[in-house]
């Protein structure tokens, strides 16, 4: 059976983070789910378990540090960095939309890393030490035989590079940190036609997580845990 501990999930108020927030408050848990308006997250607000909705913007530093004074002292056994963007979609080489790309970058690359410094010490006061931030295939280099998607193609591709480089720094410190892949699934980004739903997508991320070791920091799967090449 999966170990209970403390757990902060970024982007909880829908879809993938709020599966996340879901299983592993019945799982045992005491989640921290964060999301930039709570008083309209009804879903979040109702789970049943330990389940404490904070207020977070991902690219707000003054909600962050606030967060982090709230926060200070608990231990958190796993960070999952989950909230992300996908930017504008009918958008090609020609016509990129250069300020778009630069939110992009602010949610789904920045504010991951953001995280994850402003969170280290409840970090390493935890028995289980993870950071997992939830990329996407699309992040991919040795993957990409399509071409196109450049703002998100990037921003994926440049949150793994961080989180590898990540992994390397904090290997001393016994600090496991992966980058996770949930699939194509069916939310508000994923849309209705996707292939997995979003329990089926979380199961399978949070079944590898409870088997996850410090020699596999530093690496980069799929939500059914095999590997994808970066």
């Amino acid at each position: 059976m999966a170990r209970s501990g403390n757990v902060l999930i970024t982007g909880a108020g829908r879809g993938i983070g709020l599966e996340f927030s879901r299983q592993y408050a019945e799982m045992g848990w005491r989640v921290h789910a964060t999301c930039r308006e709570p008083k309209s997250a009804h879903g979040l607000l109702t789970l049943p378990g330990e389940v404490t909705v904070h207020k977070l913007d991902v690219t707000h530093p003054k909600q962050l540090g606030h967060l982090v004074r709230e926060l200070e002292g608990v231990p958190i056994d796993l960070l999952i960095n989950n909230a992300g963007v996908i930017g504008p979609r009918d958008r090609s080489f020609g016509d990129l939309d250069y300020e778009a790309w630069e939110q992009l970058l602010g949610v789904n690359t920045l504010a991951p890393i953001r995280i994850a410094e402003a969170f280290i010490d409840n970090i390493l006061a935890s028995e289980r030490k993870l950071i997992v931030s939830i990329s996407s295939v699309y992040g991919s280099i040795g993957s990409n035989n399509d071409g196109g998607s450049y703002l998100y193609r990037s921003s994926k591709a440049a949150l793994n590079a961080t989180m590898r480089s990540l992994a390397i720094d904090l290997r001393d410190q016994e600090v496991t940190v992966v980058v996770l892949h949930p699939g194509w699934v069916r939310t508000d980004m994923g849309g209705p036609n996707a292939s997995l739903l979003p329990e089926d997508s979380v199961a399978g991320m949070r079944a590898l997580i409870d088997l996850l070791k410090p020699s596999q920091s530093g690496r980069f799967y799929r939500y059914d845990g095999a590997e994808i090449p970066w």
